[in-house]
């Protein structure tokens, strides 16, 4: 993994927000999903981590936003916790991959990963976080790797253009936006890796039958 991303380790965040403004509104949910590289070169994703977080203190919350999440911040089963409980829960194991695989730093991959990353980045400001694991800047956006590799730049559309089932009624859930996120990420990667393998078994089989005596 740390060859084939240059010491980065892909890890899949989706959050779900109380508006538009990673500042002054609210961070509802963080989903990561990390990624894992087999023996042959194929990536594949743990089962995503979630957390549902509190709003910060003086957070906006839209109600527009929140109709289009479903989400109900003071519903009492919900389990929230602190925005920097939130962070340890997903930083933590994230932290631990990147030693498994020998990489220097998390990249994060979303789907439209400005987002995510403007308001995890705000989350870490706000809660002073020393042990951030993402890159403060870099990031794999998959809105333009499906629109480059399918055609498609919405979640859903992409996801079902890669060959994957897409359920409307559990979208903008974190969990599960990573969780397709992922495989569509982890697809565009694997077809990219089977490609360029068959290029190169392309070439080496005509380097054979044009000097079939190996001289």
């Amino acid at each position: 993994m740390a060859e084939r991303f240059r010491g980065f380790l892909p890890v899949v965040v989706d959050v779900e927000t109380g508006g538009f403004d990673p500042q002054r509104d609210a961070l509802l949910e963080i989903a990561v999903a990390i990624t894992r590289m087999d023996t042959s070169g194929r990536i594949g994703f743990d089962a995503p981590i979630l957390a549902r977080v509190k709003p910060f203190e003086g957070a906006n919350l839209d109600p527009r936003a929140l109709e289009i999440t479903g989400i109900d911040p003071d519903h009492p089963l919900r389990a929230a916790i602190s925005e920097r409980e939130a962070l340890d829960k997903v930083f933590k194991p994230v932290r631990a991959a990147m030693r498994e695989q020998d990489c220097q730093r998390a990249v994060l991959v979303g789907h439209n990963a400005a987002f995510d990353l403007g308001f995890l980045n705000a989350a870490v400001a706000r809660c002073q976080h020393k042990r951030n694991p993402f890159h403060p800047f870099s990031c794999f956006d998959t809105a333009t790797l499906g629109g480059l590799a399918h055609g498609q730049t919405v979640l859903s559309r992409a996801v079902q253009a890669a060959g994957f089932e897409f359920d409307a009624n559990q979208a903008h859930s974190a969990l599960y936006d990573a969780e397709r996120t992922a495989q569509l990420f982890c697809s565009i990667v694997n077809r990219w890796k089977e490609l360029h393998d068959r290029q190169h078994d392309a070439v080496d089989l005509g380097m054979i039958r044009t000097n079939p005596a190996g001289s």
